[in-house]
């Protein structure tokens, strides 16, 4: 099927990426070693794309973590993001439990767009891919829907495309608000990742949605 003749409806946010789906996620921890320090929270905005084929959020998920008896949490993150592992109001479940809560519609996306894989996007995805992966380990978590070594990371695209590195600078840059209070949760990092990654790629592709470079190749 031919660019000119393909069907609207086909096109989808798993055909604009090959088959797979991004995600945006973001995790806050206890520090910086995936396998060592506390999952803390997780979060995701899940995307798709409207009639134009241009890229927007859609639903979010949020969990709070229990830590695991298998991790420790450094008290220098938490001065970071300040997040009370301890405290009741969190409504944390513990880690089994928040990966469940958290796979289950990214895998429900997957599914209905018969797509290959989830595809983790975020700032320096490698890093929340890891977590994710070690938490998965930690609890013989077998499901985990992202792909086990590919990422999408807006800090680089946002080099590239912006000039900036940093999330907060890169979201002002780009003419979005930035709210420093909320910063350095799980939720909030996400969402503005999200309308980063959403701004960066529509920008970069053709006015139909389609990747810029990849115009003239046959739908298949």
């Amino acid at each position: 099927m031919s660019e000119a003749a393909a069907d609207p409806s086909d096109w989808t946010i798993a055909r604009r990426f090959r088959g797979f789906v991004p995600v945006v996620v973001d995790v806050e921890t206890g520090g910086l070693d995936p396998q060592g320090h506390a999952l803390l929270e997780l979060a995701a905005v899940l995307l798709d794309v409207d009639e134009h084929g241009r890229l927007y959020p859609t639903e979010e998920i949020a969990v709070s973590v229990h830590p695991s008896h298998l991790t420790e949490v450094d008290p220098v993150s938490i001065k970071i993001h300040g997040i009370d592992p301890s405290d009741p109001e969190r409504e944390a479940v513990e880690e089994r439990a928040a990966l469940d809560a958290f796979f289950r519609p990214i895998r429900r996306q997957v599914k209905a767009l018969n797509a290959r894989r989830a595809i983790l996007v975020g700032h320096n995805a490698p890093f929340d891919l890891a977590v994710v992966k070690a938490a998965c380990e930690r609890t013989g978590y077998k499901r985990n829907p992202f792909h086990p070594f590919s990422t999408l990371d807006t800090v680089t695209a946002a080099a590239v495309a912006i000039g900036e590195t940093v999330l907060a600078k890169a979201c002002t840059a780009a003419g979005f608000d930035w709210d420093n209070s909320r910063a350095h949760g799980a939720l909030y990092d996400a969402q503005k990742t999200a309308e980063l990654f959403c701004h960066i790629t529509n920008r970069l592709s053709t006015e139909k949605g389609r990747a810029a470079l990849r115009v003239r190749e046959p739908l298949k």
